[in-house]
């Protein structure tokens, strides 16, 4: 693995920043009393579905609440060598399913949503009679790929959940899902990390030490994500990083020839690029945001909604990044002329 190259959900074992939320999940299931379903939700990148890999282990390991394993635990934490824990980063765990964009085998890019076909094969899993005292547990990795007719085969679980099952939703845009599917989830929103926190996480995932120069400056530039920060410790990375900060040092009137070559640098299909360009330019939007009057203020707004959709669009649907370089820094020039 690269220094850059983050470990996926599954291999991750330690947990940063979030104490609070991973309490809330022990208690419930210390409780005996676990709510069928989680909603959990947050901004990209900050450990959302390392928490929901991170409960699927421990209650995959200690299907049973009542036992004294689960009743004097302090955290969810599993070692690494537990059965379960390799398993599971192996995707050979029987006990768990993962809802996520799969690879079109005719274009070898990741279809735009999660398919209705793939969530009929965990319809067909929840509705299999499983050992007793074992759980069915699946991970939706995000809730937001759901399109129509997906959405609505997952209502049929949630509507009715079969005994011992238990369904964990990841969301990068809390408050956008179904009302429907939101009403039938116990809610868990998480906050992005602070410097400190992403930093002692980036040294988890590369092997350095926290207190060094270079992971201080990239965890500050990850504005609470550890996917972000860990980009930034590219060479090329912090190169276009720059590239952002000077063409937005520019506005209202940046040079056309500067967002050609910004366009030009930000091609490509990496995602973490990609959100990394819009975390830079909703960091402007927020201190722009924050320094105006209030009519200012809804104006910006309104501008970071659009942009967000246009960013969101350009990740779904694979388009042209340079077209969106433009559209975003019109946007922007709206936002710096007041």
């Amino acid at each position: 693995m690269s220094e850059t190259e983050a470990k996926l959900p599954r291999e991750t074992i330690a947990l940063y920043g979030h104490g609070l939320a991973e309490q809330t999940l022990l208690a419930a299931y210390q409780s005996g009393r676990l709510p069928h379903a989680w909603l959990i939700g947050g901004e990209p990148g900050i450990g959302k579905a390392t928490l929901a890999y991170r409960f699927a282990r421990f209650v995959l390991a200690h299907p049973d609440p009542s036992t004294p394993a689960v009743q004097r635990a302090t955290s969810l934490a599993l070692d690494p060598a537990h059965p379960v824990a390799r398993r599971i980063a192996a995707q050979a765990e029987p006990g768990l399913r993962t809802l996520e964009r799969i690879v079109n085998p005719d274009t070898n890019k990741l279809y735009t949503v999660i398919r209705v076909e793939e969530l009929r094969e965990v319809l067909a899993y929840f509705s299999l009679t499983g050992e007793p005292g074992t759980w069915r547990i699946a991970i939706v990795d995000t809730v937001d790929d759901l399109n129509a007719s997906s959405a609505n085969a997952l209502l049929k679980v949630l509507e009715e959940p079969p005994a011992r099952a238990l369904l964990l939703l990841v969301s990068n845009a809390p408050g956008r899902e179904l009302p429907t599917i939101r009403s039938r989830c116990r809610r868990l929103l998480l906050r992005p990390l602070s410097d400190s926190e992403v930093a002692r996480a980036l040294a988890d995932a590369t092997g350095r030490d926290a207190d060094d120069a270079e992971v201080r400056q990239v965890a500050s530039a990850g504005f609470g994500s550890v996917a972000r920060a860990l980009a930034w410790l590219d060479e090329d990375a912090r190169a276009l990083r720059q590239h952002v900060l000077d063409v937005l040092a520019q506005l209202p009137d940046p040079d056309p020839r500067a967002l050609h070559a910004l366009g030009e640098a930000l091609g490509g299909t990496d995602p973490q690029t990609l959100a990394a360009f819009m975390a830079l330019v909703n960091d402007w939007l927020s201190k722009r945001r924050a320094s105006g009057a209030l009519p200012q203020q809804a104006r910006v707004a309104e501008i970071w909604e659009r942009v967000n959709q246009l960013g969101r669009d350009v990740d779904v649907y694979n388009l042209e990044r340079k077209p969106l370089v433009f559209s975003v820094f019109g946007a922007l020039a709206e936002a710096a002329r007041g």
